[in-house]
């Protein structure tokens, strides 16, 4: 049985970092097909209104905390979060232990050649990661099938996509069963992070629980996706909409 928190209804692992990447490297082991979500307190009010998130979150393997806003939560539950989970840290964790067992990975998402120097870099510092392929995440419905061919002929053990939210969990629900991948990841805008296109917060941000502060200096165009935020406290504070 899981062990999970319900916050507006959308189950969160409580098991940290640690143990989702242990959960995530069992997956390749068990010869399953995993959906493993990210959802910050952004994705969580979405999901309040999108019935078609709400259910691919309901029904994902392991789904992490990816946003202090919801550790933060998880404080009005019986049983808290030991800690924020990124997908971007997650992602990295899973690389350190993928290296040593000579598993593989395709990158699909993010704009043209973000996918592929993201790739180049994961490769050239966790050497024993075999990179399978790369595809950018601009294509039309007509692609759809070649692209998933594509994948499917790699085979990989992991699959990252990132298309953003929710178009990725939404792929990845729709297509994980036809490309052959055991774990499918949605990570956002983590590959300009890897491709060194986007720092990440510093530490102290990291630290404090304001990375969130970082991003809107950074891309000021953040704000109107930031207004969520404040709505999501109010409406735990309010509903105390935890279990």
């Amino acid at each position: 049985m899981k062990d999970i928190i319900e916050i507006m209804d959308v189950p969160f692992d409580t098991t940290g970092m640690d143990g989702a990447v242990k959960k995530v490297m069992g997956y390749f082991k068990d010869g399953g097909e995993h959906i493993v979500c990210t959802p910050n307190p952004e994705i969580v009010m979405d999901a309040q209104k999108d019935k078609t998130l709400f259910s691919i979150l309901r029904a994902a393997d392991l789904v992490v905390p990816d946003g202090i806003g919801i550790v933060w939560a998880s404080k009005f539950c019986h049983k808290k979060l030991k800690e924020r989970v990124s997908g971007y840290d997650l992602c990295i964790n899973v690389f350190d232990k993928m290296k040593y067992e000579n598993r593989t990975v395709y990158f699909f998402g993010g704009k043209p050649g973000v996918a592929a120097e993201a790739a180049k870099r994961v490769e050239l510092k966790y050497k024993g990661i075999n990179v399978v392929g790369c595809r950018n995440g601009y294509f039309s419905q007509k692609d759809e099938n070649n692209i998933i061919a594509e994948i499917k002929a790699a085979s990989p053990d992991l699959l990252l996509v990132g298309l953003g939210s929710p178009k990725q969990e939404k792929w990845i629900y729709d297509n994980l069963r036809f490309t052959g991948a055991r774990v499918a990841i949605g990570v956002g805008g983590c590959f300009d992070v890897m491709a060194g296109n986007l720092n990440r917060a510093p530490e102290i941000y990291r630290t404090m629980g304001i990375e969130w502060l970082y991003r809107l200096i950074k891309q000021p165009t953040r704000f109107k996706r930031m207004l969520k935020l404040p709505k999501f406290a109010i409406m735990i504070i309010i509903k105390r909409n935890v279990k």
